[in-house]
C-alpha cells in the first residue's frame, strides 16, 4: 500500500476494568500484559508512521518506563474519564501532519496487521473505516423496560462492530469536540462521525478479534493462546 498520508495509531488502553473486576489491559495474558499483543501488532505493521498509547493516569510512569525499552518512539499519555476523552488525548499525542488515525482497543489482542491496513485502506477513501463482522444470530429489538420483543431486525442488515477503527484526523477531532460540547456518550468513535453525516464504510474483521470484558472472555484468550503455540 502506498503512503501518501502520515498516519499515526491510538491504542487506547485506559479503561477502569469495572466489569472485568480490574484493569484487564495490564494482566498478564500468557507470558506478557494483554496490551502488547495489539501493540506489537501495530508496531509491525509497515504503514503506520506513529503510535500513542493511552493509560490511565496512576500507570503512566511504570508504562513509559516498560514501553520505551520495547520502543523508544512510542509515545505514552493520561486518558481521560470518558473513553472519548482519552481518544482524543491520543490523537493530541500524534504529530500535527498525521492525516489519518486508527484507533484500537488494548482488550482486543488477537488483531492482525492485515486488518489493520485493510481499515486504513478503506478510510482512504472515505470519511472512515471499521472492522466489524455480520451477525450469524437473529437479532431482536426488545423494550428494556420490560424485555418484551419490538420486532426482529433482518440480521443481513446487521454487522458487530470492532476495532480498528480509522478516520481522518481533523473530522475525527471535530466529532470529539461536537461530543464534548453537547454531552454526547457513544460506545465507539464511528457513532459519532455517523451522527455528523460522515461517510463511514465497514471491512470483515474476524471473530477471533473480539474484545476481551468477562473473565469467560480471558479464558477464551488462553485457549487460543494455547492453540497457537501447539
Amino acid at each position: 500500500m502506498g503512503k501518501e498520508c502520515k498516519i499515526g495509531a491510538v491504542i487506547v488502553a485506559a479503561g477502569s476494568g469495572l466489569r472485568f473486576g480490574e484493569k484487564k489491559q495490564f494482566k498478564v495474558l500468557g507470558t506478557k500484559p494483554l496490551y502488547l499483543y495489539s501493540l506489537k501488532k501495530f508496531i509491525d505493521c509497515e504503514v503506520v508512521d506513529e503510535i500513542v498509547l493511552v493509560v490511565p493516569r496512576d500507570l503512566q510512569e511504570t508504562v513509559s518506563n516498560e514501553i520505551s525499552r520495547l520502543n523508544p518512539q512510542i509515545k505514552v499519555v493520561e486518558g481521560g474519564k470518558l473513553r472519548q476523552d482519552s481518544v482524543l488525548a491520543g490523537i493530541t499525542g500524534l504529530s500535527a501532519n498525521c492525516e489519518i488515525v486508527c484507533v484500537h482497543d488494548a482488550a482486543r489482542p488477537f488483531v492482525s496487521v492485515d486488518l489493520i491496513q485493510k481499515t486504513i485502506i478503506a478510510c482512504k477513501n472515505n470519511d472512515g473505516a471499521i472492522a466489524g463482522i455480520p451477525s450469524h444470530d437473529t437479532v431482536k429489538e426488545v423494550n428494556i423496560n420490560d424485555n418484551r420483543i419490538k420486532r426482529t431486525i433482518p440480521r443481513a442488515k446487521i454487522w458487530l462492530a470492532q476495532t480498528p477503527q480509522a478516520f481522518h484526523s481533523s473530522q475525527l477531532v471535530k466529532a470529539l469536540s461536537y461530543a464534548k460540547e453537547n454531552n454526547i456518550l457513544v460506545t465507539d468513535e464511528s457513532t459519532l462521525l455517523e451522527s455528523l453525516n460522515y461517510s463511514m464504510v465497514v471491512v470483515e474483521g474476524s471473530i477471533n478479534n473480539f474484545k476481551i470484558t468477562t473473565l469467560s472472555d480471558w479464558k477464551l484468550a488462553e485457549l487460543i493462546l494455547e492453540r497457537n503455540n501447539d
